[in-house]
């Protein structure tokens, strides 16, 4: 009967394919005669029987079993001499996209700092990319005993070490703690290296990590706004001034309500300067002028007496005008 018994041909295939997953283990069937094959885009198939890799498929398609698949085998080619029943080996499909998951800290990472004995708490969001590297690796570590991988297996392996990872490459840089979001991408290079390295023991790459967000606790954001706030003080009349005569020069009906609030704005300022004006008192030092245009000093240059306007000096008789 040859290689396959006389039964039903059935379709080896990833069934109920889901982009989540990075590999999913046909084994609970027979390859039966007249079999197929079916690789799909992003896909590769993987024999294994007894847990050795007896062939990889990489080329999407559909292929006979019995002609196309089962000769290119390298211990199971010997099957089509002699076994009249059917194969009971595993085909492991493997997804061979780059797939991208979101991370984030559930809770806050105390960074150490000078001056804070708890540390200072933060909490950060991003991205990272992984993909399968290792296939040898992978079965030996992982497919072996797994039916299915998903990214969520992935991430909370990620997730079990990044606390760690995230405070060692930020103490390690010596960054500013309050200023991470500057030096994000310097620090995120030093985690995916960690993590790359971690992940490649089940045959797994960590091909980007990136830090979209690093968040403060809520008083330090206050602070930082409060001090933002600070900062544009100096320049904020010159943006009032501007602000108004800019709305003056655009008269049109359409702004009418604009130029008039901006207006009113101007008197107010006016009318407020010329009030400081003339509450200004004139200080000792200033001269006294009299009806005839004359200007008198109030203290004679002489002898130093108090001068009450008159034109000459009421204690050494000096000529003061």
């Amino acid at each position: 009967m040859g290689l396959f018994s006389n039964q039903f041909s059935n379709v080896v295939e990833w069934e109920e394919f889901r982009d989540d997953m990075l590999f999913w283990k046909w084994d609970n069937k027979e390859i039966k005669k007249g079999s197929r094959l079916v690789v799909r885009m992003g896909q590769d198939a993987i024999f294994m029987y007894n847990g050795k890799i007896e062939g990889i498929f990489k080329d999407e398609g559909s292929f006979d079993m019995e002609s196309e698949i089962i000769p290119f085998l390298s211990t199971l080619k010997g099957f089509r001499f002699g076994f009249n029943s059917g194969i009971r080996a595993e085909v492991l499909f493997v997804n061979t996209k780059e797939l991208t998951v979101k991370w984030g800290t559930k809770n806050a990472i105390n960074i150490p700092s000078p001056g804070l004995p708890g540390g200072m708490p933060i909490k950060s969001f991003g991205t990272f990319c992984c993909k399968i590297s290792d296939y040898e690796v992978l079965i030996d570590k992982i497919a072996g005993i797994k039916k299915q991988f998903t990214i969520e297996d992935v991430k909370s392996r990620i997730m079990s070490m990044l606390d760690q990872v995230i405070m060692k490459w930020i103490v390690k840089e010596g960054k500013d703690i309050f200023n991470l979001q500057v030096n994000a991408f310097e620090i995120s290079k030093g985690i995916q290296e960690d993590l790359d390295m971690e992940m490649e023991k089940i045959g797994i790459a960590i091909t980007n990590f990136t830090i979209s967000s690093v968040s403060y606790p809520k008083e330090i954001q206050e602070m930082a706004t409060k001090a933002a706030s600070h900062s544009m003080i100096g320049d904020m009349n010159k943006y009032n001034q501007v602000a108004m005569a800019d709305s003056l020069s655009k008269g049109s009906s359409g702004g009418s309500m604009a130029s008039d609030m901006a207006g009113m704005q101007v008197g107010m300022m006016m009318g407020q300067q010329m009030v400081e004006n003339m509450n200004k008192k004139p200080q000792n030092n200033e001269t006294q002028e009299s009806s005839s245009g004359e200007k008198k000093p109030n203290f004679c240059p002489n002898c130093g007496a108090k001068n009450e306007g008159s034109n000459f000096c009421p204690n050494c008789g000096a000529k003061l005008a």
